[in-house]
């Protein structure tokens, strides 16, 4: 309905969106932080909106501690750890979920490896007690590895032929060298020679609780939380893993394109980028908010100029990957093969005048008002605040980082966005990964520097 007095119809005739109501505060929840005397890390966020509560358990290991000679098999791991424990079979774990109104999962990256559950907060005990059997007792039942061995044998052979996937790899590579960061999935050979004693290996070497993280956040008493978790984990003991020594990344110098051929495609996949910073440096909310400018949101320079004015693309973007000891940015597009050039110019265009100029008042403020307005939507539900949680913990950052964040990020300045461009937008020794057909775009690659060739299994082609 219009308001009294207004013209029929006025509501319809609106070209300009009404102004943004103030920012919310946020009430942040209780939270208290703790250290079990077998080194387990515990945090713990009362939030009582709903009856429930959500529980990980992160480990500081993962993909990268065994990149360089057995590939996935911390994802393998973290497949087949749910899958049983010495007094639970599969089929006995989804009962008691059933049971406790529960849901499961784990997962595994590049730095660390989780089990998690979240349910009915009645069932506080009983949830706390099958994530730490999970951990401490996981029996990788055979038959359990033999099907995820298969099942991941077959995501391979779609990856081997999906863009996208094949882009990621080669950029990695290249971005990281020897160093662990560089190896994002394993071969079909690898996958086919991993066997379940590697599993239990890497299970008894690095699920231990010295170094780990436990986060519980739910509807709950901090002190009664409290007693349940050192009832459950405080008699876990395990040595604590040693951290590896890892050679350095390569640093690069120009330009150099890695093009990965994919013939009869009639669209190529770009990727490009630098190795960056994680969050931990003092420059990442100048270059967050410099990125969701240049292409990290959807009203960013990079979609206004690439998708809406050239029409090269639906969806193009950037972003910033922090890992543990590096990070890496990025720019994304897929586009017609006949536009690959222009695409590629548009790209370092849009980064060269982020680079040359500041940004105007009005970009700054609505680059501003949408990263806190999505950091704001991330702590609306329990899984959503516990991963805001991990953030904090696992890349050990200040206490006060989430408390913090909206502040920090409205304090910035133009100035400050070009100065983290101008650091980090390194656009001159920009390392390009095409995936698409040689003979189609093969031309156009080489205006942007040296090209080197490889087909989807990463074998390099003359």
């Amino acid at each position: 309905m219009t308001s009294p007095g207004a013209p029929a119809g006025s509501l319809l005739r609106r070209t300009t969106p009404p102004p943004l109501a103030p920012e919310r505060p946020t009430a942040w929840p209780e939270r208290k932080a703790v250290t079990l005397g077998n080194g387990l890390q515990v945090v713990l966020a009362q939030s009582r909106a709903f009856p429930k509560i959500s529980a990980q358990l992160y480990f500081r290991s993962g993909n990268a501690v065994v990149a360089h000679h057995a590939p996935g098999l911390a994802d393998t791991t973290a497949a087949v750890v749910r899958t049983g424990t010495v007094s639970r079979s599969a089929r006995q774990i989804e009962e008691d979920l059933r049971r406790m109104g529960a849901s499961l999962g784990s997962s595994s990256g590049a730095d660390s490896s989780a089990i998690s559950a979240s349910g009915l907060a009645e069932f506080s005990s009983g949830i706390l007690e099958l994530i730490a059997d999970l951990a401490r007792h996981a029996s990788f039942p055979s038959d359990e590895f033999e099907r995820e061995r298969r099942q991941h044998l077959e995501e391979l052979k779609i990856e081997r032929t999906t863009p996208g996937f094949l882009a990621n790899e080669r950029l990695r590579r290249v971005l990281f060298g020897e160093h662990p960061y560089a190896v994002i999935a394993p071969t079909e050979d690898e996958v086919a020679r991993l066997r379940r004693e590697q599993l239990v290996d890497f299970y008894r070497e690095h699920y231990v609780p010295a170094g780990s993280l436990l986060l519980v956040v739910g509807d709950f008493s901090t002190d009664s939380m409290r007693d349940q978790v050192e009832a459950v984990f405080g008699s876990w003991s395990a040595p604590q893993p040693q951290s590896p020594a890892w050679p350095k990344s390569p640093r690069h110098s120009g330009r150099r394109v890695y093009l990965v051929n994919l013939p009869g495609t009639v669209q190529t996949q770009v990727l490009l980028g630098n190795l960056s910073i994680t969050r931990r440096d003092p420059d990442w909310y100048r270059l967050t908010l410099a990125n969701s400018i240049y292409g990290g949101a959807f009203h960013s320079r990079l979609v206004i100029n690439i998708r809406e004015q050239k029409g090269y693309t639906y969806s193009p973007g950037s972003g910033v990957s922090p890992l543990r000891e590096h990070g890496y940015f990025t720019v994304r597009a897929a586009v017609r093969n006949d536009v690959v050039a222009a695409t590629l110019t548009e790209i370092f265009y849009e980064m060269d005048r982020m680079r040359a100029l500041k940004v105007s008042a009005e970009e700054l403020d609505s680059a501003r008002d949408y990263l806190t307005g999505v950091f704001s939507l991330g702590l609306a539900t329990q899984s959503g605040l516990l991963g805001q949680l991990s953030t904090v913990y696992l890349d050990e950052l200040p206490e006060d980082y989430l408390e913090t964040y909206r502040d920090k990020i409205h304090a910035l300045t133009a100035n400050e966005v070009l100065t983290a461009a101008r650091r980090h937008f390194d656009s001159a020794n920009a390392q390009i990964v095409l995936v698409g057909d040689r003979e189609q775009i093969g031309e156009q690659a080489a205006l942007f520097g040296p090209v080197e060739t490889f087909d989807a299994t990463g074998a390099r082609v003359s």
